[in-house]
């Protein structure tokens, strides 16, 4: 049987949440399946190790508008489907599935404009296979082993999708200056070549001597240290979605996305938002400079003992 699933929402963190769902499609029907994405889901990165993927297809912009239709219905059709899955309401994914040949489709309903989606891929794929999916994500990959046990390996997510998301780097500096009073600790500095203005004012601080840059790795050469880390404290973005599915403790910061969509599926993620807000920071929350630095590094110092 063949099998393809459709996400093509763009975030890392977005694939990350979907992932028990795809898992659990495969495992039902004892097949490996396809997943067609968006290449800044970082799929072929992050599901490179996982024995549930047998393909990853981009969907790359040649395939929007009138002429990608055909573009990419052509593409699907050709590998002769059995079953689709579409987590998301779109006519437009329905009829490429329909004009690809694909017999069996199965689809969140039309043009619902708007769901949590955690809640909605979880309920639409336990009514397809009939079993309940537990929404821990688990992530894949070929771990090393190396790392120095006497030392405190943490992770810090400086990047983000927008300033409005991100804690500010000399709050990140501050929190590894406290951490080295009471722990031998070695840094991991999540971000790429766009935060190289962030990490720029690590290496201008008196601590970047204990800390490890991720500019110039990849997504995939990422994830073996943070699955080796005892923490990872980070603003909302892919790196904590990816620290939660190698099963590693992480706090997150919540300043300006919804806390009960991205923030709640794993026990692994314990969630920090603006004093004042409970459960409720959302877009538009705006609270970066409400983030209690107590209360981070309490936590953080709390998790680490």
């Amino acid at each position: 049987m063949k099998i393809l699933i459709i996400q093509q929402r763009y975030g890392i963190g977005d694939m990350v949440i979907f992932l028990p769902y795809i898992h659990a499609i495969s495992k039902k029907f004892k097949a490996k399946v396809s997943i067609l994405v968006k290449e800044s889901s970082k799929a072929s990165d992050l599901l490179s190790n996982d024995e549930n993927i047998d393909e990853i297809i981009i969907l790359s912009k040649n395939k929007d508008g009138l002429s990608g239709f055909f573009k990419l219905s052509n593409e699907i059709k050709k590998r002769n489907f059995d079953k689709v899955f579409i987590f998301n309401s779109s006519l437009r994914y329905n009829l490429i599935a329909k004009f690809s040949g694909i017999k069996s489709i199965f689809q969140y309903p039309l043009f619902r404009s708007k769901d949590n989606l955690v809640h909605s891929a979880k309920i639409f794929t336990e009514n397809i296979i009939g079993e309940i999916v537990s929404t821990e994500p688990n992530l894949k990959i070929k771990t090393i082993n190396t790392f120095d046990k006497n030392i405190k390996h943490i992770c810090l997510g400086i990047s983000a999708s927008g300033p409005t998301k991100r804690w500010a780097v000399e709050n990140y500096i501050k929190l590894a200056q406290e951490l080295l009073k009471k722990h031998k600790c070695t840094f991991y500095l999540a971000g790429g070549l766009k935060d190289i203005d962030l990490i720029n004012k690590f290496k201008d601080s008196d601590i970047y001597d204990k800390c490890k840059s991720f500019e110039k790795l990849t997504i995939k050469e990422t994830l073996p240290i943070i699955k080796n880390c005892d923490l990872v404290v980070s603003n909302d973005t892919g790196f904590a979605h990816i620290a939660c599915a190698l099963k590693v403790k992480t706090l997150t910061l919540f300043m300006d996305s919804p806390v009960m969509t991205y923030g709640k599926y794993s026990s692994f993620m314990e969630v920090i938002e603006p004093v004042g807000e409970k459960n409720s920071t959302k877009h538009d929350t705006l609270g970066s400079e409400k983030i209690s630095f107590d209360e981070v590094l309490d936590k953080a110092n709390s998790i680490l003992n």
